[in-house]
């Protein structure tokens, strides 16, 4: 019996490596060639909860990431090579048509394998400035491709890296746009304008905190708020809220506060402006959906990934960038003039509209697919090394 050919998906951790990779894996399944899907990922519960709602195999793997400090390095090594092992053991023993690294520490001994082996090996680089994995394994002639979000991503590879900037792919719903009802979705009134604020799956500390302090100059501009504020604060930013709606009596300040939401395509399509952090998946979502926003990149970061992602949009007219102080109430101070500045001004929000859609790829995950099911019809003739 001819088996489907085998495509191999490897990293994970956050849910910015993995969605991108779903998105792919989505369209994948909407082709007319068959093909089984595997995710070689981490042991973090996210890993486990995000792949077995999407339907997929997934594969953990105990490797640890990489550590600048020495005294670490041996149990890094040590399990590096078991990880090593075992995914030459898989692939010897049902060869992949296509290795995929989706980016993260678990990305590499699958990858890495994969090469060793002859099979063809492309990363998922959805971030402006790669990270140190996807910068390790791209340093390998056999690399078959890098898939980028932007442009600006390929003076960080060599000029001898294959770099296909095809977007990142974003999940599906946003793939099919849905219609804004935030009336029927979240509770609120469908002809206001709104602004819609969220920290990624956890929240932002200190991004609640500063909307905390700009509730009450919200509250008297006419506009409503969706607030994804993670579970720890959301108890103090709906306080927040709450308290401005009653200091801004008789005018009516529709709100609504959610420790998260699975509805983030209505949600975005639904508002008018965004106050974000820049995930590479966030700001490929906010292109799609053509939406301008105000960018406070994750602060703690030591290679500030985020920020690089939003200088992109910063720097084409289709976000404003703040440099997150760490400090919600200084971050108020900075915040509260650029909203008071785009909430009254329609035309500047339209021209960062226009903007931003500029940047969208919304085809990403179809296109990349397309690469990977190219690699799928080949015959696998390619000869069998030994890992290292």
């Amino acid at each position: 019996m001819t088996q489907n050919p085998w495509i191999v998906f490897a990293g994970g951790g956050t849910g910015g490596h993995l969605f991108p990779a779903l998105g792919v894996v989505e369209a994948l399944r909407g082709r007319s060639l068959p093909v089984d899907v595997t995710f070689f990922c981490t042991t973090r519960p996210i890993d486990g909860e995000v792949l077995g709602r999407a339907g997929l195999e997934a594969v953990p793997q105990s490797v640890l990431p990489f550590t600048s400090k020495p005294w670490r390095w041996p149990a890094f090594l040590r399990q590096w090579r078991r990880s090593v092992t075992s995914c030459h053991r898989a692939f010897t023993a049902r060869r992949p048509a296509v290795v995929v690294g989706a980016g993260g520490y678990a990305s590499g001994p699958p990858v890495h394998a994969a090469m060793k082996l002859g099979i063809p090996t492309y990363l998922l680089n959805p971030d402006a400035l790669p990270g140190r994995a996807n910068r390790w394994l791209a340093r390998r002639k056999d690399l078959s491709g890098i898939f980028a979000q932007w442009p600006v991503t390929k003076k960080h590879f060599s000029s001898s890296a294959r770099v296909i900037v095809a977007g990142c792919p974003v999940r599906p719903a946003f793939r099919a746009l849905p219609d804004a009802h935030l009336d029927r979705h979240f509770g609120l009134v469908p002809e206001r304008k709104t602004l819609l604020i969220t920290g990624a799956s956890q929240g932002a500390r200190t991004i609640n905190e500063a909307l905390i302090d700009l509730a009450d100059q919200i509250a008297r501009t006419g506009w409503q708020v969706l607030h994804l504020s993670g579970t720890a604060d959301r108890d103090r930013v709906e306080q927040a809220y709450a308290r401005a709606a009653e200091n801004c009596r008789p005018t009516h300040f529709p709100y609504r506060v959610l420790a998260f939401s699975d509805l983030m395509a209505e949600a975005m399509v639904g508002a008018d402006l965004i106050v974000s952090r820049a995930g590479a998946s966030s700001l490929a979502e906010i292109q799609v959906v053509g939406k301008p926003s105000v960018l406070l990149p994750y602060p703690f970061h030591r290679d500030k990934h985020q920020w690089h992602n939003a200088a992109v949009l910063s720097e084409a007219g289709a976000a404003v960038l703040i440099d997150d102080t760490r400090d919600g109430r200084r971050n108020a101070e900075l915040l509260g003039p650029i909203l008071a500045d785009l909430m009254g001004d329609d035309n500047k929000r339209d021209g960062m509209s226009a903007a931003v859609r500029s940047l969208a790829y919304p085809e990403s995950a179809e296109r990349i697919a397309e690469y990977l099911l190219a690699e799928a019809k080949k015959p696998l003739s390619a000869p069998v090394r030994s890992p290292s």
